[in-house]
């Protein structure tokens, strides 16, 4: 990482949550790359958020707890959870989100108190270099 990038970025270290057959996780690589961001990778699969772990970052992200979950993904449908986030207690969508990192959606970028969630070019912009 350059200097001048360096400083450009807030204090802490920055963690993204993947799936290697990702495109979308792909092109977030890339833009932290492009961007001379150091980061550090996590295979979501592997590696899945623990149930504590989604509270805090549900918790700090500010968003709705569905945005959480990875709409397109095979698990999502098959397990009917368009009408299961409707209903399910925040509680319960969290255990179904710690139960598989595919459920989730990705990538998760987290930083301090960042916690963005999917690949926005201009959110995270916005949130990484000042």
């Amino acid at each position: 990482m350059n200097k001048s990038k360096k400083s450009a970025l807030a204090n802490g270290d920055i963690t993204i949550l993947c799936y290697p057959k990702c495109g979308t996780c792909r092109k977030a690589e890339k833009w932290l790359k492009d961007n001379g961001i150091d980061y550090t990778y996590r295979p979501i699969k592997e590696a899945n958020p623990s149930y504590d772990e989604l509270k805090i970052w549900y918790e700090k992200s500010g968003l709705t707890i569905n945005k959480f979950f990875n709409t397109s993904g095979l698990l999502y449908r098959s397990n009917n959870m368009k009408e299961k986030v409707k209903t399910l207690s925040e509680n319960e969508l969290l255990n179904i989100l710690a139960s598989d990192g595919l459920m989730v959606k990705r990538p998760i970028l987290l930083k301090d108190d960042i916690v963005l969630i999917g690949f926005k070019e201009e959110e995270w912009r916005e949130n990484l270099i000042s």
